[in-house]
């Protein structure tokens, strides 16, 4: 399955949530009659209840997903697998105090990724020397606008970083072609800040090594499993979104440190 069907697939998909309800580990293996079914259901429904105390539950009953349940890896994103009932379940998983498990799966699998990104092969914009992220954006993505915005207001302010862009182009149909156009300017930067600001150039500039840094820059994409736009990697962390108090966050750090 391509990357991009994964994610017509995942969009049309309703939210899932697995609990692990930490059931003897003979609950699934031995058979059962049907008052031990009953019983164990109830239990099941009853520790619900007291684990998750600020959720109401309805209709609460057999799930056609048969354990154990496995997870796994899928190009970036983490995914479940039950080989009994062979059920994939992509799903978001929280333990009982609301944290995101698969959140966290999923930027460990990221993390291990960053040493497959060369630096080189990025468009680099800001000052060298500056505080360094790595961003991975969209031309035709609203947030990554806004994101643009954002990075020039704080350097205005006296906090410039300096932007290592990979872009994303295959969200969107005409990002390829907008992120052809600003490799194969003479002044990619300023081309950047220009397409970022709104403008519409009614013949896009095309060249082989701007096609071909595209291509680089889509199988890096797919390498780190990025998903969406903007994506930054900030002092190592992995901020997924225009998550503007993360940003600060890291602009001050910088800032108390020096860089």
């Amino acid at each position: 399955m391509s990357r991009r069907a994964l994610r017509r697939l995942t969009a049309s998909l309703p939210f899932l949530a697995l609990i692990s309800l930490a059931l003897p580990a003979n609950a699934q293996s031995a058979p059962a009659s049907p008052t031990d079914v009953a019983r164990q259901a109830e239990a099941a429904q009853r520790q619900l209840q007291q684990t998750f105390t600020n959720l109401q539950f309805e209709d609460f009953g057999p799930s056609p997903v048969e354990g154990p349940i496995y997870q796994a890896n899928a190009g970036g994103r983490i995914v479940y697998y039950a080989p009994r009932s062979e059920h994939l379940l992509f799903a978001a998983v929280y333990d009982r105090n609301g944290v995101n498990v698969t959140a966290l799966a999923q930027e460990t699998a990221a993390t291990k990724r960053l040493k497959r990104i060369d630096p080189s092969k990025a468009l680099a914009i800001g000052p060298v020397g500056a505080p360094t992220v790595i961003e991975f954006t969209d031309p035709d993505c609203p947030y990554c606008r806004a994101l643009d915005r954002f990075w020039a207001a704080r350097a205005a302010e006296g906090k410039p970083v300096r932007r290592l862009v990979f872009f994303v182009s295959d969200i969107h149909p005409d990002a390829a072609a907008k992120a052809e156009h600003i490799l194969c300017s003479p002044d990619p930067a300023a081309t950047f800040e220009k397409i970022y600001a709104g403008a519409s150039p009614k013949v896009l500039a095309t060249c082989a090594a701007g096609k071909a840094k595209v291509a680089v820059h889509a199988a890096t994409v797919a390498q780190l499993g990025i998903g969406g736009t903007p994506t930054i990697i900030a002092d190592g962390k992995i901020v997924s979104g225009f998550r503007q108090d993360e940003l600060e966050a890291f602009l001050n750090k910088a800032a108390g440190s020096g860089r």
